[in-house]
């Protein structure tokens, strides 16, 4: 259940932030959501990384479906793609590992924190 919730979390505020920040704020988001909710390093990988995907997909196909994907035609042409949904699922991997990373980073850093250090 806190998988589920935290991906909609991670989707739905970095949906909100990026209309008025830059795009790296996708990472500043699934890091904090997975730093504050407590979520295995596993699991708020896959869930940094599913709600970024989940974001960017809505994001590129309502921006693509207004030109007709003319847009992602082309771009996918100057990186030699054969079409352009490979384009579409190339973006979604490479916000999908961005909002992975933060996530992970999030939960390994809140369990650093969280866990008693030992006496020395």
């Amino acid at each position: 259940m806190r998988f589920a919730a935290c991906t909609i979390l991670i989707a739905i505020l970095s949906a909100g932030a990026a209309i008025m920040m830059p795009w790296w704020i996708i990472a500043v988001v699934a890091f904090a959501v997975t730093f504050v909710v407590n979520i295995s390093s596993g699991k708020a990988f896959l869930s940094g990384f599913c709600g970024i995907a989940l974001f960017w997909l809505v994001a590129i196909l309502l921006a693509d479906a207004a030109n007709e994907h003319i847009l992602s035609a082309r771009m996918a042409k100057l990186f030699s793609l054969p079409h352009y949904g490979v384009f579409i699922v190339v973006n979604l991997l490479v916000g999908g590992l961005v909002g992975g990373l933060a996530g992970w980073s999030g939960a390994v850093l809140r369990n650093g924190f969280m866990k008693p250090q030992s006496q020395v």
